[in-house]
């Protein structure tokens, strides 16, 4: 794989530049009974981004996610059990490869992202960039509890020390992607969770050009956590041993 190369901006970067032009842009939306949060999440789209399409991911719901999205006129894939974020992602990326689209963003279900925000990612993507980052705490004041914010320093911590950059947000799921990484989401994303950070550095490894931006952002409107804090903190460890793990081997091209 090949990419031309390009000098470093002020926002953090992994490899090189490769040129970028205007395309077919989709938003990915993975949601699991979000039936309480999704109506209003795909007003904001429409009212924001209607240039864009939307595809909603049904990960396994046992509510009416789906019916809410097709209510609402949008794209839908229902997937036949919960696979978790990862797999209902990989499912979204692999909708848009199948159907022509070369630029995907990832938008939560729950409320949390902001239609508004997407501008800044795709205006990255135009730049150059492979994948765009929303970043919550580059700008703004988004809180989190004592926990997590340990949690999202060693992340940050052990990101930095694999990849040789430095990342504000490293799990967050507000992402814009493109080209040719966007061909290996669809086949390969991870389905374990925090897959956010696992395809973050994965993508710094495999030499694609990754930028981090500022994005505001709501705290969740709606729905269920996706995991509980026992459970959180067990896939925290499980990821620290998975990126120690692979920092060891050789990036595939």
């Amino acid at each position: 794989m090949s990419h031309r190369s390009a000098r470093t901006k002020s926002n953090q970067r992994c490899g090189p530049m490769i040129e970028s032009s205007r395309q077919r842009t989709i938003v990915v939306v993975p949601a699991y009974n979000e039936q309480e949060a999704l109506p209003a999440v795909l007003r904001q789209l429409s009212d924001t981004v209607s240039d864009l399409d939307v595809v909603v991911v049904d990960d396994g719901s046992t509510d009416e996610t789906a019916s809410v999205a097709r209510d609402a006129g949008v794209r839908v894939v229902v997937l036949p059990f919960n696979l978790g974020i990862g797999g209902a992602l990989r499912a979204g990326y692999r909708y848009a490869v199948d159907n022509g689209y070369s630029r995907a963003v990832q938008f939560d279900g729950d409320g949390q992202h902001r239609a508004d925000q997407i501008g800044a990612l795709t205006a990255a993507l135009d730049a150059g960039a492979d994948m765009a980052v929303g970043s919550r705490f580059l700008e703004g004041d988004y809180g989190v509890g004592r926990s997590r914010a340990l949690a999202m320093w060693v992340l940050r911590v052990g990101v930095r020390v694999i990849t040789g950059q430095s990342f504000s947000d490293t799990s967050s799921g507000f992402r814009a992607i493109g080209g040719q990484l966007l061909e290996v989401f669809a086949h390969e994303y991870p389905v374990d969770y925090m897959d956010s950070v696992e395809t973050l550095v994965e993508a710094c490894r495999r030499g694609y050009t990754v930028v981090e931006v500022p994005a505001l952002m709501n705290q969740r409107a709606g729905g269920v956590p996706s995991q509980r804090p026992l459970r959180l903190a067990y896939h925290y460890a499980r990821l620290m041993v998975a990126l120690l793990g692979a920092s060891r081997r050789r990036p595939r091209s």
